[in-house]
């Protein structure tokens, strides 16, 4: 006796279960891992991605490559959403973080063949990653040298693996330099990067206060004094130019002179702001709204100088830097309100004017002017700068240092294979099989860069044995290497994140065993017109 079918979802509705699923989700990770495998490390490629409208990103950073894919898969968009994180958390390692989640589910893909419980190994892979994250903090060194030398070497790694880490000793000594001058908080947004195409790298310059380019100017710009000496600074949010009337307004005048008082007023009020604005004492004036060619001549001829359609953000950093607030009014330009630097001056840089501010008395912001050839270039340089920013920021927030290159990872594989010993049942298999994967990162490392991995993956496990417990692959060499002595270094806060990040995105795929997928609407057909499937109406009887 055959029993009926019931449906319950709609019709289209797709729906795959059990292990299965459990697999195609573990498949669909690996594609993801693959599309970024080979940026890791010093040695890593980078990728050239053009998206729908044609422009094209050069990119070497494991989440912005991901978030330019487009995943529509829901499993993998899990990694993507790591890469995301740990990008948004510490700024470096999401490649890392990718690669370790996939190999995490490549190592238990057999096991979830088998028909092991996903809950068996969920639980097996939270008491590995405790165990890691506790290893690491007691391995971790804590301060060893003068902070600004171990800020350096932080940066100065996470610069190894991008495009410009031939210029990275220059760049290092800039990212802490920015990074030191901001407040306790370390705000991002005080640290201003503008691109100027043209010029080399070494061109780059890094401005302890605000610059930000010469803005749209009127008639009588030229005639404007470009450098000042202990100026004061009005920052306004006022427009200084000729209202338009507005379209639907009407005002009847019966006379000319009628007229000329209206349009007399209307002068009147534009020259009575003016005039307040340099009885004020201010030299110069920036402000978010236009500034017109008259309120422009008007300061030329008192030696003041003006940028009109100033950025928020350079406002808000010109605000952070000088002193001063930001008016609504010309009416209460007190002293209180203006703000005060030791020098301005606008420079040409490359081909575009640039408007300075050095020696601010509350300087807690700085600029950092990149130059550079194509402007994916830039843009790439932009992007590394900002990953080195995040490192040395969390390095001095938490000054426990780890040694990079595959090092940590060896010793945290070699400490869990040990412990899986200890323990009976299916764990062991299970924290074996996490300590196996860790080795990823050593292994991609020497396949990126062209070395035999296995030999001195050998090498590695060997040394690690016998304690050499900051060993890890030396690019330079085709070998092994102290990464401490070498100053491979990064915060160890950096691979816990990327270590509980990964496991928990594993454990996450691991833990789903059934996706339903609505089917599009578009495929429905339009609301209300449903009934054309050959259904037909239900006779009444």
């Amino acid at each position: 006796m055959m029993s009926n079918k019931i449906i319950l979802l709609k019709e289209g509705t797709d729906t795959s279960q059990g292990i299965p699923q459990l697999v195609s989700n573990i498949n669909a990770c690996q594609v993801i891992a693959e599309a970024v495998r080979t940026t890791l490390g010093p040695r890593g490629m980078d990728k050239l991605m053009v998206d729908g409208r044609g422009k094209a990103t050069i990119s070497n950073d494991g989440a912005t490559i991901l978030k330019l894919l487009d995943v529509v898969h829901p499993a993998a968009k899990t990694l993507v959403d790591i890469a995301r994180s740990q990008d948004a958390e510490v700024g470096d390692g999401t490649t890392s973080v990718t690669l370790l989640a996939a190999e995490f589910l490549k190592q238990l893909k057999s096991y979830v063949e088998e028909g092991l419980h996903p809950q068996t190994i969920i639980r097996s892979f939270r008491t590995a990653t405790q165990l890691a994250v506790k290893k690491i903090n007691e391995i971790a060194v804590s301060q060893c040298i003068h902070m600004l030398q171990l800020l350096e070497k932080c940066a100065a790694t996470a610069l190894n693996s991008k495009l410009i880490a031939g210029q990275k000793e220059f760049f290092s000594k800039m990212v802490v330099d920015a990074v030191m001058s901001l407040d306790e908080l370390l705000s991002l947004k005080m640290i201003g990067i503008k691109k100027v195409q043209g010029g080399a790298l070494e061109d780059s310059q890094m401005i302890s206060g605000v610059a930000f380019k010469k803005t749209f100017s009127y008639a009588g710009f030229e005639m404007q004094p470009k450098r000042y000496d202990n100026p004061r600074i009005a920052l306004l949010n006022v427009e200084l130019e000729l209202k338009a009337e507005k379209d639907n307004a009407e005002v009847r005048v019966k006379s000319v002179e009628e007229y000329q008082a209206i349009v007399d007023a209307e002068w009147n009020i534009l020259y009575d702001k003016l005039e307040k604005i340099y009885q004020s004492g201010a030299k110069v004036v920036l402000s978010k709204l236009p500034i017109g060619d008259v309120a422009t001549q008007f300061f030329a001829d008192r030696d003041l100088f003006c940028a009109g359609r100033v950025q928020e953000e350079d406002m808000k950093r010109t605000m952070m830097a000088c002193g001063g607030s930001i008016q609504t009014s010309v009416g209460a330009l007190t002293d209180d309100v203006l703000g005060l630097c030791e020098l301005f001056e606008e420079v040409q840089v490359g081909g575009e004017r640039y408007n300075f501010f050095k020696g601010c008395p509350k300087a807690k912001t700085c600029t950092i002017i990149l130059r550079g050839g194509a402007e994916q270039f830039t843009e790439e340089t932009e992007r590394s700068l900002h990953d080195a920013i995040m490192i040395v920021r969390r390095a001095i927030k938490s000054d426990s240092i780890v040694a990079g290159g595959g090092a940590i990872e060896m010793e945290l594989s070699k400490y869990l294979r040990d412990y899986s010993r200890t323990i009976p049942g299916k764990q062991q298999l299970l924290i074996g099989a996490y300590a196996k994967a860790l080795e990823i990162i050593p292994r991609q490392l020497c396949d990126n860069a062209g070395f035999d991995a296995t030999n001195i993956l050998n090498k590695l496990r060997a040394k690690h044995a016998q304690g050499g417990m900051w060993y890890g692959v030396d690019i330079n060499n085709e070998d092994i290497a102290d990464n401490y002595v070498a100053c491979v270094w990064e915060p160890s806060i950096v691979r816990i994140n990327a270590l509980t990040a990964a496991s928990e995105a594993a454990c996450l795929i691991l833990s789903v065993d059934e996706t339903i997928k609505n089917p599009r609407s578009s495929m429905d057909g339009p609301p209300g017109g449903g009934r054309g499937r050959g259904r037909g109406r239900p006779h009444a009887h």
